[in-house]
């Protein structure tokens, strides 16, 4: 049996000034702590209003104390949590306080997370859980707070839990047929594996489509904003975030270095990054600082807006200069990020085209073969800016109005994609009949601790140390 872990405490509010701050005790005998700084027992799960008392019995502040005996706490743990005001003197002087107290039985400071990864040591929480606690915390729109919020009630957690049901069944019609080869009993056939397999796989499709939806409402998207100098960049920067952020003048190569804005499109988080113009003559060494700048920028992007002049591409349409930057941005880009082409300042277009391009109203061009979406506006009147933002949306895969999607991870997609592409093989394996049954048991095995990774059952402690050390102090 494992040995009880010694009592932490810390500060578990925002550091600085609020009116309430609250100092969190967890481990075994806390109930000792409790006297010595409250000067009296404590009911269980009761607020008590009391002073705080230092070593000589002064008063530190007055304010409620709580006592939650093992296990049915947070932790798993007595838990004991002082609220007082929140001043942060007040609050260092009732951590030390408490600290003191508990020096006979070992108390000290908590490391980043330590309360959370507690409640996952003691079972309160499965690892996907916890990891929302601290996306819930994180949380920067509506969305993904209630996301973050359905993944910590275990909404996330369940749906792994189901599909890894699913593989143990057949699992176990696999490894009973191996056991027994002498029935010469045709597993495939008569347990229907292939079936059943099949059912697996499209749940485990749609699991990995929900969380991608929640990945983008966590982690949002990157867009960078790419083209010639003096195409409208930071103008469409502007338009995008509805705020005058970046510095527009007629002249080329206004923009030196990249500004970035994040924005909210029906609860995703864009990170829209303004960069300077691309050309091969850089007018000065700032400038090419500035280039070098925006192709590293360019290499992390979910998305790049690769903008040109309305009024050049119809008369010339692409010129060798944005000919070069697309092919270079195509080698440049992460695997899978897409290029849209903005046809920008269609209010200065020539009215020769109007027949042409109906008006130069704001519109879509669908992707054909090589050639990019193209999305045609204003940035300077906020001609087809709306049209631009569902676009975004619609090339990356967001669906709204999505109430079940719960966040998830990039670890939770990597793990999920790994269980598919097991799961894919087992199919493959299932296609060669019985020569191949220990291949497609294999398959499922692996598939199975893959989707156990994402709950914590099959987790490493260095895995455990990265997720929990990124967590607030005191959480």
């Amino acid at each position: 049996m494992t040995a009880p872990l010694l009592p932490i405490a810390a500060i578990a509010t925002a550091p600085g000034r609020g009116g309430i701050g609250v100092v969190r005790v967890s481990g075994p005998d806390v109930v000792s702590i409790a006297r010595a700084v409250c000067g009296q027992t404590l009911k269980p799960r009761h607020a008590t209003y009391l002073p705080f008392l230092d070593a000589r019995g002064g008063v530190i502040d007055h304010g409620l104390a709580l006592y939650f005996p093992a296990p049915h706490s947070y932790t798993g743990e007595e838990v004991l949590e002082l609220q007082g005001h929140g001043g942060p003197v007040v609050m260092q002087m009732l951590l030390a306080r408490c600290l003191e107290a508990g020096r006979d039985i070992g108390l000290r400071l908590a490391e980043p997370g330590e309360f959370t990864r507690r409640a996952f040591l003691n079972d309160k929480l499965d690892l996907a859980q916890a990891e929302a606690v601290a996306d819930l915390i994180e949380a920067s729109t509506e969305a993904a707070a209630r996301s973050a919020a359905r993944s910590m009630e275990g909404v996330f957690s369940q749906a792994i839990h189901t599909l890894v049901e699913k593989v143990i069944h057949l699992r176990m019609l696999v490894e009973a047929t191996l056991d027994f080869p002498e029935e010469e009993i045709d597993f495939l056939e008569a347990s229907d594996a292939r079936g059943q397999l099949a059912a697996i796989r499209e749940s485990l499709k749609g699991v990995l489509k929900q969380a991608k939806q929640g990945a983008l409402l966590r982690e949002g998207l990157s867009v960078v904003l790419a083209g010639q100098p003096n195409v409208g960049k930071s103008s469409l920067l502007n338009a995008l975030a509805g705020a005058e952020l970046a510095i527009v003048t007629p002249i080329a190569g206004t923009t030196r270095d990249r500004v970035r804005e994040t924005i909210q499109i029906e609860g995703i988080p864009l990170h829209i990054i303004d960069t300077a113009g691309l050309r091969e003559d850089a007018a000065d060494e700032v400038e090419r600082i500035g280039i070098e700048r925006t192709w590293e920028a360019i290499g992390r992007a979910d998305v790049v807006l690769h903008l040109v002049d309305a009024t050049d591409y119809l008369e010339n349409g692409l010129s060798e200069i944005d000919d070069a930057i697309d092919d270079r941005l195509s080698g440049h880009l992460p695997p899978g990020s897409p290029i849209v082409r903005v046809v920008n300042k269609i209010d200065t277009a020539p009215a020769a085209s109007d027949t042409m391009f109906g008006g130069n109203r704001p519109h879509v061009v669908a992707a054909n073969g090589p050639n990019p979406t193209e999305i045609w506006i204003s940035a300077r009147t906020g001609a087809g800016i709306d049209l631009m933002r569902r676009e975004l949306l619609r090339i990356v895969g967001w669906q709204s109005g999505s109430e079940g999607t719960f966040l998830a991870r990039e670890r939770h997609l990597t793990a999920l994609r790994c269980a598919q592409s097991h799961l894919d093989c087992a199919a493959e394996r299932a296609d060669q009949q019985a020569q191949a049954l220990d291949l497609f048991a294999e398959e499922l095995r692996l598939a199975q601790e893959h989707l156990n990774s994402i709950t914590g059952e099959f987790t490493s402690d260095d895995l455990l140390g990265t997720i929990f050390t990124r967590f607030c102090i005191g959480k």
